[in-house]
């Protein structure tokens, strides 16, 4: 049998194009289709190694603190999210957490600026 430890090794060393070769080989010759997310943690780590300069284009806004202005905080998460009374305190309270994932950098810094003016103290990751 292989050594899977090997094997996992190796997997989490693979380059970003790397990674895309071993998805299209997995697919044309296996038939397999992997995840779209699975090649990108498979390369995440090699992703770095590369210095590609590319700019990030989504952007995952965390509320790192409620500050003083809990209550209009809990109300701007509410208005951008979605989520009912319950769910958006606890979110708040939680802090740390994401309240939108994968935004676009107009989205995210429309979001930050909102929260801000709440009360929240936010970060763009």
């Amino acid at each position: 049998m292989a050594d899977l430890k090997k094997l996992a090794e190796e997997l989490v060393g693979l380059t970003l194009l790397e990674a895309a070769e071993l998805k299209n080989i997995l697919k044309d010759e296996y038939g397999i289709e992997p995840a779209a997310g699975a090649v990108a943690v498979a390369a995440a780590p090699g992703a770095g190694d590369g210095g590609s300069g590319e700019e990030q284009t989504e952007f995952d806004v965390i509320l790192v603190s409620a500050g003083d202005k809990k209550i209009n905080v809990i109300k701007e998460v509410r208005a951008i999210t979605g989520l009912g009374l319950k769910e958006a305190k606890e979110l708040v309270e939680a802090g740390g957490k994401a309240v939108k994932e994968a935004a676009g950098k107009a989205e995210a810094e429309d979001i930050k600026k909102k929260l801000e003016e709440a009360g929240a103290k936010v970060e763009l990751k």
